[in-house]
């Protein structure tokens, strides 16, 4: 209780984000028992009949669950690997500029991007990539007289949404990487110039393992939104002739629970989708202090 007196502002200034996840993140969960009833909202929660784990028998034997397993395992593992080392690249990078107005310029230009909504996002790629006057076909167009259908065809549907992730959310995710560099002391950067070492030896023995339990730290929470693909990003790139490769959970949980009210049996893939998250968090926590990592806890 002294400690509580002593330090009220700091756990004053805590209430909000205590507030926040107990309003948004833990009372909803009460809502999950819909999962395992046949939910009638005229009914109410209380008043529905109980079916037990009927929905989830019914959603791993539907024919679909395998493509939406694969195209959201797709997507989330082109994400780990092309778009979640681009930042650490780049924050290196910005790390070794030292005029400060210049490296100020460009975080600033990098930044931008994830301010603007995915619709502005994929509006743009639109203007670029049709093949009704957009800029890349008529170019491909003036060089080999063909047009490819950037938009449409299902072989660039992946290459599309991972090339719109890096522009949108790469120079975003510098920030977390740049702080951890601005924690690492200089008088090491010094030491190993007095001993020779040139810019990559000291990139690659002082840099890299003072920023690597960041870098674990993110890839664990990353793992735990692995089946998250993004809905609204998704949803906007979806067409009929690529919804074979990119049709995920999220768009599935949409079209389900919105589009035909089947709301227990959508809490049952969002469900499915949160423990697939949990189990990955647990295992790469595991992982990560086997070989000598600090972990998220």
């Amino acid at each position: 209780m002294k400690d509580f007196i002593r330090d009220k502002w700091l756990y004053l200034m805590l209430l909000p984000g205590v507030l926040y996840f107990l309003i948004f993140k833990y009372v909803p969960m009460y809502g999950l028992i819909i999962t395992f009833m046949d939910y009638k909202p005229f009914l109410g929660i209380m008043e529905s009949s109980w079916v037990g784990l009927k929905h989830f028998e019914r959603f791993f034997s539907e024919p679909q669950f395998w493509q939406l397993f694969r195209n959201t395992t797709l997507l989330a593992v082109y994400n780990i690997i092309f778009f979640f080392p681009l930042p650490i690249i780049l924050a290196l990078m910005l790390n070794e500029v030292r005029r400060q107005k210049f490296k100020g310029i460009i975080q600033t230009m990098i930044y931008v991007p994830h301010f603007v909504s995915w619709v502005v996002v994929v509006g743009v790629f639109y203007l670029l990539f049709t093949t009704e006057g957009g800029l890349f076909n008529e170019l491909l167009f003036a060089i080999t007289g063909e047009k490819i259908a950037f938009l449409l065809e299902p072989e660039w549907f992946r290459t599309m949404i991972i090339t719109q992730s890096i522009w949108k959310e790469v120079g975003w995710g510098t920030i977390i990487f740049l702080a951890a560099l601005s924690g690492v002391d200089l008088q090491l950067y010094e030491a190993a110039r007095m001993d020779g070492a040139n810019r990559w030896r000291q990139l690659w023995h002082i840099t890299l393992p003072a920023i690597s339990s960041t870098i674990v730290i993110l890839l664990i929470l990353r793992l735990g939104s692995f089946l998250d693909s993004g809905f609204e990003h998704i949803f906007l790139m979806l067409t009929p002739t690529n919804r074979e490769v990119g049709e995920v959970f999220d768009t599935y949980v949409y079209m389900k629970g919105l589009t035909q009210s089947q709301y227990s049996y959508s809490a049952a893939v969002g469900l499915f989708k949160s423990v697939v998250g949990l189990v990955l968090v647990l295992g790469s926590n595991w992982l990560a202090k086997k070989f000598g990592q600090e972990g998220i806890y």
